[in-house]
């Protein structure tokens, strides 16, 4: 039988913490221990921080992405090639995307995946959007999905959705990563990088 350690308000902070992304029960139990015992310092200001966050994001009702303003700061931005469209899942891939610093365009969040298991049809995804804004005169449009059933499967799909627009279509490479070692990879990893080689 489990005795009681902490008071409900305490209890909370670690429940609610435990439901971010790679935080387990024990790592939010730390979590919350670290923020209450540097409560001026760390949970004060996090706590601010997070109301201030609430208040203030917004979802960009053009492409997709959270900022403060809608249109976002990244399709307001004059200097991106509007005639790229990278279309992402989500907006953390966005946001990979952008520390990377490798696009220079303009993006589209799906919001997704497909996936008959969970529900997930084109009409729960930002699909009827993004056949929209293809319209607008965009000439590439980079399928920047996850290399995943689901994102294969989305990409399939986007493929074909986006053919009668006559827009040229591309995917981001997949296989051997930068750095890989080919033991340490796994067969489907392989499968794609052996798919998309190319000339030297």
């Amino acid at each position: 039988m489990a005795t009681h350690t902490a008071g409900p308000e305490i209890e909370r902070l670690i429940q609610l913490l435990a439901k971010l992304p790679g935080l387990g029960p024990r790592s939010a139990r730390r979590a919350a221990l670290a923020l209450l015992k540097k409560r001026e310092a760390l949970l004060e200001p996090l706590g601010s921080a997070m109301r201030d966050a609430a208040a203030a994001i917004r979802v960009c009702g053009t492409c997709g992405n959270l900022d403060t303003t809608d249109p976002c700061g990244l399709c307001r931005d004059p200097s991106r090639d509007g005639q790229v469209l990278c279309v992402v899942e989500d907006v953390a891939d966005l946001w990979a995307l952008e520390r990377a610093g490798v696009f220079r365009g303009k993006y589209h969040v799906l919001g997704g995946a497909l996936s008959a298991l969970d529900g997930i049809t084109p009409e729960r995804l930002n699909v009827a959007s993004l056949l929209k804004r293809v319209g607008g005169g965009t000439g590439e449009v980079i399928l920047a999905v996850n290399a995943t059933v689901e994102g294969q499967t989305t990409a399939h799909y986007l493929m074909d959705a986006l053919a009668p627009s006559g827009v040229k279509v591309t995917r981001l490479a997949h296989g051997v990563p930068v750095g890989g070692e080919l033991d340490y990879l796994d067969e489907g990893t392989l499968s794609a990088a052996f798919k998309a080689r190319r000339g030297l």
